[in-house]
């Protein structure tokens, strides 16, 4: 071999690696405008939120590549935002915009999406498009050509073309039976294999079931009772089941247990097949890539008053075994304040939390049924969402 084909190979070989770094992301929305004092939630001025862009290829030790300027807001399920099958974007929704009221601030209701490349070095902001009112759970699916957003001010789901670089608004289909704001969409799946879509209506106490046939998507008008308050919803890898995260409290801890939703996605309709109790106030959600466990965040009461009895300083992780179609939990690991955002890492091996109390992530590796500490991170600001691969 000759010292230039030598020299070929081995650029070949360090672009290979360079690509796989680079298709190994977390990014984590910070919200900056809110925080919790003794239980008491207060406000502050905008400007100061971010996007964070983290690399996990070391999985113990992830490092950011980019904060980029972006209003965010932990009102809401910690997945309005999105990384796209070739990690090539971001999409991340803004649920509310915020405003002055006498001498405080509130949030009200947005309609943003921003579109981030993040195939540049460093990542940067590309678009910013406008569609539903309070644009919240968000998903993409495996083929990288469509994004679902539920809209919860306006019972509407966005529908999103995705052409490399290039995205579009090109439907809203609306969900609802209630009329606008009465059933509050807040979470939305992809089927792996594209074709259906489950969305999770948290006033409702049901979950949807869309048909979508290339870039149509339809709104099937079946619904399923799984629980009190559904704020999140997973599938599956394998399309087999899928799992509703029941909040319970409407958006909060109430001491009272929850349980995760087991849906039967093959049949014909999709059915609610169990119930799993994970704890008080389940937000965050996120099934393994290798479809073995999921994992359920648990609020535990973590930003509350501490005279309540329900409040405790830690949330924790409730980490559910996938067999099948039964669905145990089987470990509780505790985690920092207000736990929200989590994701795994593409080998199924470590998970990511973000603490909006403590501002920063525990890392987790799982072994066996359980999740024990490998880690941490400190980000710029206080974790609100997060996302991993594909959504």
């Amino acid at each position: 071999m000759t010292a230039f084909w030598r020299a070929a190979a081995a650029a070949a070989v360090l672009l290979g690696f360079a690509g796989a770094a680079q298709a190994q992301l977390l990014i984590s929305g910070n919200d900056e405008k809110q925080a919790f004092v003794d239980g008491k939630p207060v406000t502050y001025p905008p400007g100061k939120d971010t996007l964070s862009i983290i690399d996990i290829a070391n999985r113990t030790k992830p490092r950011i590549i980019a904060n980029l300027p972006m209003i965010n807001t932990v009102v809401g399920p910690p997945v309005n935002l999105a990384i796209t099958p070739d990690q090539k974007l971001a999409l991340v929704a803004n649920s509310l915009d915020w405003v002055k009221e006498g001498e405080a601030w509130k949030g009200v209701p947005d309609n943003k999406l921003f579109v981030v490349d993040l195939s540049v070095s460093p990542p940067k902001q590309i678009a910013t498009l406008e569609i539903g009112k309070q644009p919240s759970g968000m998903a993409i699916n495996r083929a990288g050509t469509l994004a679902l957003v539920a809209n919860r001010a306006d019972d509407t789901v966005s529908v999103l073309a995705i052409n490399g670089k290039e995205v579009k608004l090109i439907d809203s289909v609306s969900v609802s039976s209630g009329g606008p704001g009465k059933e509050q969409p807040s979470a939305v799946a992809i089927s792996p294999d594209g074709k259906h879509a489950l969305v999770a209506k948290f006033a409702a106490n049901k979950v949807a079931l869309l048909t979508i046939d290339g870039q149509k998507v339809t709104y099937t008008k079946y619904d399923m009772a799984t629980g009190l308050w559904p704020y999140n919803v997973a599938i599956t890898p394998n399309g087999r089941i899928a799992i509703a995260g029941n909040n319970g409290g409407a958006g909060s801890s109430d001491g009272q247990v929850d349980t995760a939703a087991i849906i039967d996605m093959e049949a014909d309709p999709p059915r609610v097949i169990d119930q799993v109790a994970v704890g008080d106030g389940p937000e965050g959600l996120a099934i393994s890539p290798t479809g073995a466990f999921a994992v359920e965040v648990i609020l535990n009461g973590a930003n509350l008053p501490h005279d309540r009895f329900y409040y405790h300083p830690h949330s924790y992780v409730s980490l559910l075994k996938i067999d099948g179609k039964k669905v145990r939990k089987v470990s509780e690991t505790p985690v920092g304040g207000l736990a929200e955002g989590v994701a795994f890492s593409p080998d199924g091996k470590y998970l990511y939390v973000g603490n909006f109390m403590d501002g920063d992530i525990t890392i987790l590796r799982l072994e066996g049924n359980r999740l024990v500490k490998a880690g941490a991170l400190k980000l710029p600001g206080h974790p609100a969402s997060m996302r991993g691969g594909p959504s």
